[in-house]
């Protein structure tokens, strides 16, 4: 029987795993092994590559049947006729949410602090993604670690899914679960593993 987590999750096209790769390359090396959302999160790339990425990464998607999440560039995803993207606050800002709701995308928005959790809900998004919840290593944060209370806050004040996001771990995977997030965003943890499939698959079997 399924959990409401997992029900909430499959209702917008989520699964509990949810890797961010940061071009087609690693979509292609990772989507064979049973991932089942993928986020596309391309940075300090021109136009035309950037829809290149995106372009390749919808077609591996569609033919594994995955859940493509485009990061940021949100015409570009319309464009293409992508079927999801996520924004940052920053993004979200500039965005413009009633093209991306005619166009019919998915939705996902980051939080950090109550004040961008009322900006996000107000855009009515599919997911919301709270970070970091421990010290992370990708990239110099401005917010200091959000820890577990601050999941079970966040899961008290919103209805649709939630993804943490930063510093994870498949050892701290369960914990972050029972605190109540729907999703685990996990950048990281398998891009510098030694052996990133096999981290994936650890992944997997959670």
């Amino acid at each position: 029987m399924r959990d409401d987590s997992s029900s909430r999750c499959e209702a917008v096209g989520l699964h509990r795993f949810y890797p961010i790769v940061p071009d087609a390359a690693w979509v292609a090396r990772i989507v064979p092994l049973g991932v089942k959302t993928v986020q596309l999160r391309v940075k300090d790339a021109g136009p035309e590559r950037v829809r290149a990425e995106i372009g390749a990464s919808m077609a591996l998607c569609e033919r594994h049947g995955v859940t493509l999440i485009v990061n940021d560039y949100w015409r570009e995803a319309i464009a293409l006729g992508a079927r999801f993207i996520h924004l940052g606050q920053e993004d979200l800002a500039g965005a413009g949410l009633a093209a991306i709701r005619h166009a019919g995308l998915k939705l996902g928005i980051s939080t950090h602090t109550h004040e961008e959790l009322t900006i996000a809900l107000a855009a009515r998004p599919d997911y919301i993604a709270l970070g970091p919840i421990y010290e992370t290593r990708l990239k110099a944060m401005k917010y200091a670690p959000q820890g577990l209370d601050r999941i079970r806050e966040w899961k008290s004040m919103i209805a649709c899914p939630l993804v943490a996001i930063g510093g994870l771990t498949v050892e701290r995977a369960p914990a972050v679960f029972a605190a109540g997030a729907d999703s685990i965003a996990v950048v990281t943890d398998f891009l510098t593993h030694p052996e990133p499939e096999r981290r994936i698959a650890e992944w997997l079997a959670l």
